[in-house]
């Protein structure tokens, strides 16, 4: 069994609704939910709009591999309305689901790179995964999420 980490964000549509479908069908396809954060409002980050995003975190056990997880959450997404993903640039979704942590394994693939490489600077996924995971251990970086989070925050404090 392994543990699985994953950010969800919507900023389309009933985006309650759809991050508590996302969740449903998370624990359906790809195992049981040990560990959910409440929903944290955000605005876009890396790109305009005038539609803020609500955004969360879940911990999952798991007996799938990583590609096969990654396989269910582009079908979870394709299933609640979102179009493919975008291999440049951001815009608008009914539904985002990254994976940010697979245990503590390391994946550079073409498809898919664990852990994800933009959660420490994405106060969004940072605020959320501390809630509920502020102990674990960020294997390339050697901090706890809770570490990732202070620095970002004061970063953010700085600029």
């Amino acid at each position: 069994m392994s543990l699985i980490y994953l950010g969800l964000g919507s900023n389309l549509g009933q985006k309650e609704v759809l991050l508590e479908l996302a969740i449903s069908e998370i624990k359906k396809q790809i195992g049981q939910i040990v560990a959910r954060s409440a929903f944290y409002e955000s605005a876009p980050w890396g790109f305009n709009s005038p539609n803020f995003f609500l955004n969360a975190c879940v911990a999952a056990e798991t007996v799938l591999d990583p590609q096969t997880c990654l396989c269910s959450i582009l079908n979870i997404e394709r299933n609640l309305g979102r179009s493919k993903k975008e291999t440049m640039g951001y815009k608008d979704r009914v539904i985002d689901i990254d994976i940010l942590f697979y245990d503590q394994i390391i994946i550079q693939e073409k498809n898919l790179i664990i852990p994800h490489p933009l959660l420490h600077k994405r106060k969004f996924v940072l605020d959320p995964l501390v809630e509920i995971a502020p102990k674990l251990v960020h294997p390339l970086f050697h901090k706890n999420i809770e570490s990732l989070l202070k620095e970002i925050t004061l970063l953010n404090e700085i600029s």
